[in-house]
């Protein structure tokens, strides 16, 4: 019987230089994991919140966008209330507003209406008042009715734009609409 001698693994040229590589490697990884603290850290998401808001704040603020909302609510009370608002989240001032708000039958008789004519709408405001609301008494609370809601308003650019929504009501004692126009943004 012959005697086997153990299994030694000699080292090759090739060995040392991949030790050497990840030896370098690991030498680097510490001195970055070193330099990276806490502090650090929550300096870089601080810069990276500021970057983002940095962004958003161009969209809301400064880039030219065009966007009209009205906000209509219906409830019955003593007979039936129609108050509306109107919002420009647009970041431009738009003019020459016209609201009409319609409170029409289900044989398409109007009923009631309220319209307003509003010379302008500075950006990020909102519009509503006693011109904006109406109490229609005499019509039974049990029937279908439609609010109409037309908005005509001129974008910053003096272009002419117009919305129209309808909303049935009736079967509930109060809804809320929330209507938006299509955005608009410059120069895109």
């Amino acid at each position: 019987m012959s005697e086997e001698e153990p299994f030694e693994p000699t080292e090759s040229k090739d060995d040392e230089e991949i030790e050497k590589a990840v030896e370098e490697m690991f030498s680097k990884v510490q001195d970055f994991a070193d330099e990276v603290t806490a502090g650090r850290v929550a300096l870089a998401t601080l810069f990276l919140l500021m970057i983002i808001g940095g962004i958003f704040a161009g969209w809301y603020w400064v880039i030219p966008r065009d966007s009209v909302e009205v906000e209509t609510v219906y409830f019955q009370r003593g007979g039936h209330v129609v108050m509306s608002l109107v919002n420009n989240d647009g970041s431009r001032a738009i003019t020459d507003v016209e609201v009409d708000v319609k409170f029409i039958d289900s044989s398409g008789v109007i009923i009631e209406s309220m319209g307003v004519t509003i010379a302008e709408i500075p950006s990020h405001s909102s519009i509503s008042g006693d011109d904006l609301e109406m109490h229609i008494q005499g019509y039974t609370v049990w029937a279908e009715y439609t609010i109409e809601i037309e908005v005509k308003w001129k974008n910053w650019r003096g272009e002419k734009q117009h919305e129209l929504w309808k909303h049935r009501v009736g079967d509930w004692v109060s809804e809320k609409f929330s209507d938006e126009s299509d955005t608009t943004v410059w120069p895109f």
